[in-house]
């Protein structure tokens, strides 16, 4: 496994992957902005140049929003999520952050113990926040400084 920082020249793999991992959550214009913003991290886990993870957030002040946590469906369940979220809180830390924060849908068990697992607690509810009209926890976590 490695993680990369992904930049503009994995936009048609993002897509791919948010296609078969997240049902098209995103179009290619939000993926591009993603990838092309300084204020954004989007690290990717491949492995022989392919894209089998995503872990993106955006820096706003000392919080991380984390935007988007999704691993290939056929590679679930063997911590590669765990590792890329490991991966995104460890850069963003460095970057001088002490929060982060993100929205996850209330009957994604599999995502909520991944966030857990990772010190994340829910903080409140976003109602009706997805498109199928389904509710959002909304998740805070307090990172620990860099040593």
């Amino acid at each position: 496994m490695a993680v990369i920082t992904l930049d503009p020249s994995w936009l048609a793999d993002c897509l791919t992957l948010d296609r078969c991992a997240l049902q098209g959550l995103w179009t290619e214009d939000q993926w591009r902005r993603e990838l092309e913003d300084p204020r954004r991290l989007c690290l990717g886990w491949t492995e022989d140049m392919s894209l089998l993870g995503v872990a993106c957030g955006w820096l706003v002040a000392d919080e991380l929003h984390i935007t988007v946590v999704a691993v290939d469906p056929s590679v679930r369940r063997q911590g590669y999520g765990k590792r890329l979220l490991s991966a995104l809180l460890q850069r963003a830390r460095q970057q001088g952050v002490i929060h982060a924060t993100l929205e996850v849908a209330n009957h994604n068990s599999a995502a909520i113990a991944l966030y857990a697992s990772s010190g994340f607690q829910s903080a409140g509810t976003r109602t009706k926040y997805y498109s199928d009209g389904s509710d959002a926890l909304i998740q805070w976590c307090r990172i620990s400084p860099s040593k």
